[in-house]
Protein backbone atom coordinates (compact mmCIF):
# COMPACT_ATOMS: atom_id res chain seq x y z
CA UNK A 1 0.00 0.00 0.00
CA UNK A 2 2.85 2.41 0.81
CA UNK A 3 4.37 1.70 -2.61
CA UNK A 4 0.99 2.26 -4.28
CA UNK A 5 0.52 5.61 -2.54
CA UNK A 6 4.05 6.64 -3.51
CA UNK A 7 3.34 5.85 -7.16
CA UNK A 8 0.11 7.86 -7.07
CA UNK A 9 1.96 10.81 -5.51
CA UNK A 10 4.68 10.71 -8.15
CA UNK A 11 2.09 10.56 -10.95
CA UNK A 12 0.26 13.54 -9.49
CA UNK A 13 3.51 15.53 -9.41
CA UNK A 14 4.24 14.66 -13.06
CA UNK A 15 0.75 15.76 -14.15
CA UNK A 16 1.19 19.01 -12.27
CA UNK A 17 4.53 19.66 -13.98
CA UNK A 18 3.06 18.87 -17.40
CA UNK A 19 0.23 21.34 -16.84
CA UNK A 20 2.69 24.07 -15.91
CA UNK A 21 4.71 23.39 -19.06
CA UNK A 22 1.91 24.13 -21.52
CA UNK A 23 1.79 27.36 -23.49
CA UNK A 24 -0.99 29.77 -22.56
CA UNK A 25 -1.81 33.38 -23.32
CA UNK A 26 -0.63 34.37 -19.85
CA UNK A 27 1.46 32.27 -17.47
CA UNK A 28 3.46 32.84 -14.30
CA UNK A 29 7.03 31.58 -14.31
CA UNK A 30 10.52 32.52 -13.20
CA UNK A 31 12.68 30.24 -15.38
CA UNK A 32 14.07 30.65 -18.86
CA UNK A 33 13.73 27.72 -21.26
CA UNK A 34 16.09 27.80 -24.22
CA UNK A 35 16.57 25.37 -27.09
CA UNK A 36 15.24 21.95 -27.96
CA UNK A 37 16.38 18.94 -29.94
CA UNK A 38 14.12 19.65 -32.89
CA UNK A 39 13.34 23.33 -32.62
CA UNK A 40 14.80 26.79 -32.35
CA UNK A 41 13.28 28.20 -29.20
CA UNK A 42 13.67 31.33 -27.16
CA UNK A 43 11.57 32.01 -24.10
CA UNK A 44 12.25 35.18 -22.15
CA UNK A 45 10.58 35.00 -18.75
CA UNK A 46 10.31 37.48 -15.93
CA UNK A 47 8.80 37.08 -12.49
CA UNK A 48 5.04 37.56 -12.38
CA UNK A 49 2.56 37.40 -15.24
CA UNK A 50 4.27 36.77 -18.59
CA UNK A 51 2.58 36.95 -21.97
CA UNK A 52 3.47 33.88 -24.04
CA UNK A 53 3.24 33.14 -27.76
CA UNK A 54 3.87 29.91 -29.64
CA UNK A 55 4.84 30.47 -33.29
CA UNK A 56 5.42 28.01 -36.16
CA UNK A 57 7.96 29.06 -38.80
CA UNK A 58 7.34 27.05 -41.97
CA UNK A 59 10.07 27.30 -44.61
CA UNK A 60 9.16 26.04 -48.08
CA UNK A 61 12.62 24.61 -48.78
CA UNK A 62 16.30 25.18 -48.04
CA UNK A 63 18.16 27.85 -49.95
CA UNK A 64 20.11 31.00 -49.16
CA UNK A 65 17.30 33.57 -49.50
CA UNK A 66 14.79 31.66 -47.40
CA UNK A 67 17.46 30.76 -44.83
CA UNK A 68 18.32 34.45 -44.53
CA UNK A 69 14.67 35.37 -43.99
CA UNK A 70 14.14 32.67 -41.36
CA UNK A 71 17.26 33.70 -39.47
CA UNK A 72 16.13 37.35 -39.48
CA UNK A 73 12.62 36.44 -38.29
CA UNK A 74 14.00 34.44 -35.38
CA UNK A 75 16.57 37.10 -34.45
CA UNK A 76 13.89 39.79 -34.35
CA UNK A 77 11.50 37.61 -32.33
CA UNK A 78 14.31 37.04 -29.82
CA UNK A 79 15.07 40.76 -29.66
CA UNK A 80 11.42 41.80 -29.27
CA UNK A 81 10.84 39.16 -26.60
CA UNK A 82 13.74 40.52 -24.56
CA UNK A 83 12.63 44.09 -25.15
CA UNK A 84 9.02 43.47 -24.12
CA UNK A 85 9.68 40.91 -21.37
CA UNK A 86 7.40 38.37 -23.04
CA UNK A 87 7.75 34.68 -23.83
CA UNK A 88 8.08 33.68 -27.48
CA UNK A 89 8.50 30.02 -28.37
CA UNK A 90 9.06 29.20 -32.02
CA UNK A 91 9.61 25.98 -33.91
CA UNK A 92 11.00 25.51 -37.43
CA UNK A 93 9.37 23.30 -40.05
CA UNK A 94 10.65 22.61 -43.57
CA UNK A 95 8.42 21.43 -46.41
CA UNK A 96 11.26 20.42 -48.77
CA UNK A 97 9.28 22.11 -51.58
CA UNK A 98 6.63 19.37 -51.41
CA UNK A 99 2.94 20.27 -51.16
CA UNK A 100 2.02 17.01 -49.42
CA UNK A 101 4.66 17.59 -46.75
CA UNK A 102 3.56 21.20 -46.30
CA UNK A 103 -0.07 20.16 -45.91
CA UNK A 104 0.97 17.64 -43.25
CA UNK A 105 2.86 20.40 -41.45
CA UNK A 106 -0.26 22.59 -41.64
CA UNK A 107 -2.35 19.85 -40.01
CA UNK A 108 0.23 19.49 -37.23
CA UNK A 109 0.43 23.24 -36.65
CA UNK A 110 -3.34 23.45 -36.18
CA UNK A 111 -3.56 20.39 -33.93
CA UNK A 112 -0.64 21.59 -31.77
CA UNK A 113 -2.36 24.91 -31.06
CA UNK A 114 0.14 27.44 -32.38
CA UNK A 115 -0.78 31.10 -31.90
CA UNK A 116 0.55 32.15 -35.31
CA UNK A 117 2.23 30.71 -38.39
CA UNK A 118 5.01 32.33 -40.44
CA UNK A 119 5.28 30.61 -43.83
CA UNK A 120 8.28 31.59 -45.94
CA UNK A 121 7.68 31.53 -49.74
CA UNK A 122 4.52 31.14 -51.77
CA UNK A 123 3.70 27.42 -51.70
CA UNK A 124 4.26 27.31 -47.93
CA UNK A 125 1.98 30.33 -47.49
CA UNK A 126 -0.78 28.81 -49.63
CA UNK A 127 -0.68 25.52 -47.73
CA UNK A 128 -0.67 27.24 -44.31
CA UNK A 129 -3.51 29.59 -45.26
CA UNK A 130 -5.58 26.58 -46.31
CA UNK A 131 -4.75 24.61 -43.15
CA UNK A 132 -5.56 27.52 -40.81
CA UNK A 133 -8.78 28.61 -42.54
CA UNK A 134 -11.27 26.94 -40.18
CA UNK A 135 -9.53 27.90 -36.93
CA UNK A 136 -8.47 31.34 -38.23
CA UNK A 137 -4.98 30.92 -36.81
CA UNK A 138 -3.06 34.06 -37.88
CA UNK A 139 -0.87 33.50 -40.94
CA UNK A 140 1.85 36.12 -41.50
CA UNK A 141 3.78 35.16 -44.64
CA UNK A 142 7.21 36.29 -45.82
CA UNK A 143 8.54 36.92 -49.33
CA UNK A 144 5.49 36.50 -51.55
CA UNK A 145 6.18 38.23 -54.85
CA UNK A 146 2.52 38.52 -55.89
CA UNK A 147 0.11 37.88 -52.99
CA UNK A 148 -2.96 38.55 -55.13
CA UNK A 149 -1.96 36.07 -57.84
CA UNK A 150 -1.22 33.53 -55.08
CA UNK A 151 -4.78 33.96 -53.69
CA UNK A 152 -3.46 35.29 -50.39
CA UNK A 153 -5.46 38.52 -50.34
CA UNK A 154 -8.99 39.08 -49.05
CA UNK A 155 -8.46 36.65 -46.14
CA UNK A 156 -9.19 38.12 -42.72
CA UNK A 157 -6.59 35.97 -40.95
CA UNK A 158 -3.71 36.43 -43.42
CA UNK A 159 -1.16 39.18 -44.05
CA UNK A 160 2.58 39.42 -44.60
CA UNK A 161 5.43 40.89 -46.61
CA UNK A 162 6.02 40.99 -50.37
CA UNK A 163 9.31 41.07 -52.27
CA UNK A 164 7.61 42.19 -55.50
CA UNK A 165 10.16 42.53 -58.28
CA UNK A 166 10.69 45.53 -60.56
CA UNK A 167 11.24 43.41 -63.67
CA UNK A 168 11.53 46.25 -66.22
CA UNK A 169 14.23 47.89 -64.10
CA UNK A 170 16.36 44.74 -64.04
CA UNK A 171 16.01 44.39 -67.81
CA UNK A 172 16.96 48.07 -68.13
CA UNK A 173 20.13 47.20 -66.22
CA UNK A 174 20.81 44.47 -68.77
CA UNK A 175 20.57 46.84 -71.73
CA UNK A 176 22.46 49.61 -69.96
CA UNK A 177 25.47 47.31 -69.62
CA UNK A 178 25.07 45.82 -73.11
CA UNK A 179 22.83 47.69 -75.56
CA UNK A 180 23.59 45.07 -78.22
CA UNK A 181 21.72 42.21 -76.52
CA UNK A 182 19.74 40.40 -79.21
CA UNK A 183 18.34 37.36 -77.38
CA UNK A 184 17.51 36.93 -73.68
CA UNK A 185 17.11 33.63 -71.87
CA UNK A 186 14.22 33.40 -69.39
CA UNK A 187 15.10 30.69 -66.87
CA UNK A 188 12.40 29.73 -64.36
CA UNK A 189 10.22 26.98 -62.90
CA UNK A 190 6.73 26.80 -64.34
CA UNK A 191 5.49 25.47 -60.99
CA UNK A 192 6.81 28.47 -59.04
CA UNK A 193 4.08 31.05 -58.37
CA UNK A 194 6.68 33.76 -57.72
CA UNK A 195 7.81 33.56 -61.34
CA UNK A 196 4.47 33.88 -63.12
CA UNK A 197 4.06 37.67 -63.01
CA UNK A 198 7.72 38.73 -63.57
CA UNK A 199 8.14 36.30 -66.47
CA UNK A 200 4.97 37.69 -68.08
CA UNK A 201 6.35 41.20 -67.51
CA UNK A 202 9.70 40.24 -69.02
CA UNK A 203 8.07 38.81 -72.13
CA UNK A 204 5.97 41.96 -72.61
CA UNK A 205 9.02 44.19 -72.12
CA UNK A 206 11.16 42.25 -74.60
CA UNK A 207 8.40 41.99 -77.18
CA UNK A 208 7.84 45.74 -76.96
CA UNK A 209 11.55 46.30 -77.67
CA UNK A 210 11.66 43.72 -80.45
CA UNK A 211 14.11 41.55 -78.52
CA UNK A 212 13.97 37.77 -78.95
CA UNK A 213 13.78 35.47 -75.94
CA UNK A 214 14.19 31.76 -75.24
CA UNK A 215 12.43 30.11 -72.31
CA UNK A 216 14.06 27.43 -70.20
CA UNK A 217 12.04 25.74 -67.46
CA UNK A 218 12.35 22.92 -64.96
CA UNK A 219 11.10 21.70 -61.61
CA UNK A 220 14.20 19.94 -60.29
CA UNK A 221 17.87 20.87 -60.01
CA UNK A 222 18.76 18.61 -62.93
CA UNK A 223 16.03 20.07 -65.14
CA UNK A 224 17.06 23.63 -64.31
CA UNK A 225 20.72 22.82 -65.02
CA UNK A 226 19.77 21.24 -68.33
CA UNK A 227 17.66 24.28 -69.28
CA UNK A 228 20.56 26.62 -68.45
CA UNK A 229 23.06 24.54 -70.41
CA UNK A 230 20.73 24.56 -73.43
CA UNK A 231 20.84 28.36 -73.47
CA UNK A 232 24.61 28.46 -73.96
CA UNK A 233 25.39 29.66 -77.46
CA UNK A 234 21.83 30.90 -77.99
CA UNK A 235 21.44 33.90 -75.67
CA UNK A 236 23.35 37.04 -74.77
CA UNK A 237 22.02 37.29 -71.20
CA UNK A 238 19.75 35.33 -68.84
CA UNK A 239 17.03 36.58 -66.49
CA UNK A 240 15.55 34.66 -63.54
CA UNK A 241 13.03 36.23 -61.10
CA UNK A 242 12.69 35.33 -57.39
CA UNK A 243 12.28 31.68 -58.29
CA UNK A 244 12.85 29.28 -55.38
CA UNK A 245 13.46 26.25 -57.61
CA UNK A 246 16.16 28.01 -59.64
CA UNK A 247 17.66 29.45 -56.44
CA UNK A 248 18.29 25.93 -55.17
CA UNK A 249 20.57 25.38 -58.20
CA UNK A 250 21.88 28.96 -58.42
CA UNK A 251 25.54 28.20 -57.79
CA UNK A 252 25.78 25.59 -60.56
CA UNK A 253 23.69 27.67 -62.99
CA UNK A 254 25.83 30.75 -62.33
CA UNK A 255 29.04 28.82 -62.96
CA UNK A 256 27.70 27.40 -66.24
CA UNK A 257 26.57 30.78 -67.54
CA UNK A 258 29.66 32.70 -66.41
CA UNK A 259 32.01 30.17 -68.02
CA UNK A 260 30.03 30.68 -71.25
CA UNK A 261 30.38 34.48 -70.96
CA UNK A 262 26.66 35.02 -70.32
CA UNK A 263 25.64 37.58 -67.64
CA UNK A 264 23.03 36.18 -65.23
CA UNK A 265 20.47 38.77 -64.02
CA UNK A 266 18.32 37.64 -61.09
CA UNK A 267 15.58 38.58 -58.67
CA UNK A 268 17.42 38.32 -55.34
CA UNK A 269 20.82 39.09 -53.84
CA UNK A 270 21.24 35.50 -52.68
CA UNK A 271 21.59 34.50 -56.36
CA UNK A 272 24.42 37.03 -56.64
CA UNK A 273 26.30 35.71 -53.63
CA UNK A 274 25.88 32.27 -55.24
CA UNK A 275 27.71 33.55 -58.33
CA UNK A 276 25.16 35.35 -60.54
CA UNK A 277 26.18 38.71 -62.00
CA UNK A 278 23.66 41.14 -60.54
CA UNK A 279 20.18 41.94 -59.23
CA UNK A 280 18.06 44.82 -58.03
CA UNK A 281 15.72 43.89 -55.23
CA UNK A 282 14.98 43.89 -51.52
CA UNK A 283 17.20 43.13 -48.55
CA UNK A 284 15.98 39.79 -47.15
CA UNK A 285 17.28 40.43 -43.65
CA UNK A 286 15.16 43.59 -43.56
CA UNK A 287 12.20 41.64 -44.93
CA UNK A 288 12.52 38.98 -42.22
CA UNK A 289 12.80 41.64 -39.52
CA UNK A 290 9.71 43.45 -40.78
CA UNK A 291 7.80 40.17 -40.94
CA UNK A 292 8.61 39.36 -37.30
CA UNK A 293 7.45 42.81 -36.22
CA UNK A 294 4.22 42.25 -38.15
CA UNK A 295 3.70 38.94 -36.35
CA UNK A 296 3.78 40.69 -32.97
CA UNK A 297 1.53 43.49 -34.22
CA UNK A 298 -1.08 40.93 -35.25
CA UNK A 299 -0.83 38.93 -32.02
CA UNK A 300 -0.97 42.01 -29.78
CA UNK A 301 -3.72 43.94 -31.59
CA UNK A 302 -5.73 41.25 -33.33
CA UNK A 303 -5.80 43.38 -36.50
CA UNK A 304 -4.51 42.34 -39.92
CA UNK A 305 -3.09 45.23 -41.95
CA UNK A 306 -2.67 44.98 -45.71
CA UNK A 307 0.42 43.10 -46.84
CA UNK A 308 3.55 45.23 -46.98
CA UNK A 309 5.67 45.57 -50.13
CA UNK A 310 9.31 45.95 -49.12
CA UNK A 311 11.36 48.78 -50.58
CA UNK A 312 13.71 47.63 -53.34
CA UNK A 313 16.14 49.67 -55.38
CA UNK A 314 19.29 47.99 -54.07
CA UNK A 315 21.59 46.86 -56.88
CA UNK A 316 23.90 44.02 -55.87
CA UNK A 317 26.86 43.06 -58.06
CA UNK A 318 29.19 40.09 -57.80
CA UNK A 319 32.59 41.64 -58.51
CA UNK A 320 34.27 38.29 -59.18
CA UNK A 321 31.65 37.41 -61.77
CA UNK A 322 31.82 40.89 -63.31
CA UNK A 323 35.59 40.49 -63.70
CA UNK A 324 35.22 37.03 -65.23
CA UNK A 325 32.70 38.43 -67.73
CA UNK A 326 34.76 41.59 -68.28
CA UNK A 327 31.65 43.70 -67.67
CA UNK A 328 31.84 47.38 -66.73
CA UNK A 329 28.93 48.10 -64.39
CA UNK A 330 29.85 51.70 -63.49
CA UNK A 331 26.56 52.92 -65.00
CA UNK A 332 24.67 51.16 -62.19
CA UNK A 333 25.78 53.95 -59.85
CA UNK A 334 23.50 56.35 -61.73
CA UNK A 335 20.56 53.93 -61.72
CA UNK A 336 20.21 53.28 -57.99
CA UNK A 337 20.87 54.99 -54.69
CA UNK A 338 22.73 51.94 -53.42
CA UNK A 339 25.10 49.58 -55.23
CA UNK A 340 26.40 46.75 -53.09
CA UNK A 341 29.46 44.79 -54.20
CA UNK A 342 29.79 41.17 -53.06
CA UNK A 343 31.86 38.11 -53.86
CA UNK A 344 30.77 34.51 -54.25
CA UNK A 345 30.06 32.79 -50.95
CA UNK A 346 32.05 29.62 -50.36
Amino acid sequence: MKKFVAVLSAAAMLCSLAACGSTASSAASSEAVIGGADSATNIVVTDGETTSYKIAIVQQLDHASLDEIRTAVEAELDARAAEKGIAIEYKEFNGQNDATTLNQIGTQVVSDGYDAVVPIATLAAQCMANACADDKIPVIYAAISDPEAADLTGLDYVTGTSDALNTPFILDMMFTVNPDVKTVGLLYSNSEANSATPIAEAKAYLEDKGIAYIEGTGNTNDEIMSAAANMVGQVDAVFTPTDNVVMAAAAAVSETLTEAGIPFYTGADSFVTAGAFTTCGVNYTELGTYTADLVLEVLETGSFPEYHVMDGGIITVNTETAAALDVDYAAFQEMANTVVEVTTAQ
